[in-house]
């Protein structure tokens, strides 16, 4: 598949810059791959619209304050995952000014590993800015709100967007489970070659409870909120155990052996969660959709709003 088959047109007005003021007072496309005609809802009225003994699965990870700023040069450094004890994978910039061996305020850098990525030390917990995307200009007031509200498990570099639409009160109404994936490089990182062949990913971490498998695997339906938890869960499909890494890849073509419906963003071009929910609603019903969101003026991106594909 050609990259270039995963661009759209987007209005700048249209990437939310804030969260909504309530979180299910966000709005909800309710699509059926079956057909019909798309419904807008509120996500207050997601219980309404799941088909009975439904599993909704969540991804439990928590962003870590992972944006720490460095003085001279001036930049700053995005960790992405924790390699043991005091050792991180990290984003750095400015890398070309940057030395091995040197450390700047609570980072040590060890090791560049290419594309801008570093092996480092940090010393002491993270305790940088919350990671916003560099689409959000904006300051985010209450940096719970790039948090889920079930979110336990600290370990990411971005949210799980589709479950910030939560509420406590809203999980009351549906029957839960948890997964855990650590978003890292992988989700957010775009797609910079003429093929998805040719997009390479680095792998990122999850770990499942042995009873949270046992009631997927035998779920009558299960709705994978967000395609983080997708990946986990097609992962686990295919045989992998409960806990390690996923380098797995969805793209159109995909047989899904364990998602029967899908909860998610409205996402960047040429990103690989685009491809994911291609794959998923196939290449021209996504397109259709995303332009019907764009005619709706529906918000997109992190902090926008989310569609239902049953």
């Amino acid at each position: 598949m050609n990259t270039s088959e995963l661009d759209y047109e987007l209005p700048p007005e249209l990437i939310a810059q804030r969260p909504a003021a309530d979180r299910d007072e966000s709005r909800l496309l309710v699509v059926s791959r079956e057909g019909g005609k798309p419904r807008h809802r509120r996500f207050r009225d997601l219980p309404e619209e799941l088909p009975a003994g439904t599993l909704v699965v969540v991804n439990d990870t928590r962003v870590v304050p992972a944006r720490i700023r460095i003085e001279e040069p001036r930049g700053e450094v995005l960790l992405l995952e924790c390699l043991g004890g005091e050792e991180w994978e990290g984003l750095a910039r400015p890398t070309r000014r940057l030395r091995p061996g040197r450390r700047y305020g609570e980072v040590e850098l060890i090791e560049h590993l290419g594309e801008g990525r570093w092996r480092l030390r940090l010393h002491g917990e993270p305790a940088g800015e919350v990671p916003l995307p560099p689409y959000i200009t904006e300051p985010l007031a209450d940096p719970e709100r790039y948090q889920t509200t079930y979110a336990c498990e600290q370990g990411s570099a971005a949210a799980p967007t589709a479950g910030l639409h939560f509420t406590p009160e809203l999980l009351g109404r549906l029957d839960v489970e948890r997964v855990t994936l650590h978003v890292g490089l992988d989700t957010f990182r775009p797609v910079a070659s003429a093929t998805l062949e040719e997009h390479a990913l680095h792998g990122e971490r999850y770990t499942v409870a042995e009873t949270a498998s046992e009631r997927i695997r035998a779920a009558e339906r299960v709705l994978a909120v967000g395609t983080t938890t997708t990946r986990v869960l097609e992962t686990l499909a295919r045989g992998a155990p409960l806990a390690g890494r996923t380098d797995l890849f969805i793209t159109p073509g995909f047989d899904f052996r364990r998602v029967d419906h899908l909860l998610t963003n409205f996402h960047l071009p040429r990103s690989t969660l685009l491809a994911l929910v291609m794959a998923f609603a196939g290449i021209e019903e996504t397109r259709r959709l995303y332009e019907l969101a764009v005619a709706e003026r529906y918000r997109f991106y992190s902090f926008g709003d989310a569609m239902l594909i049953l």
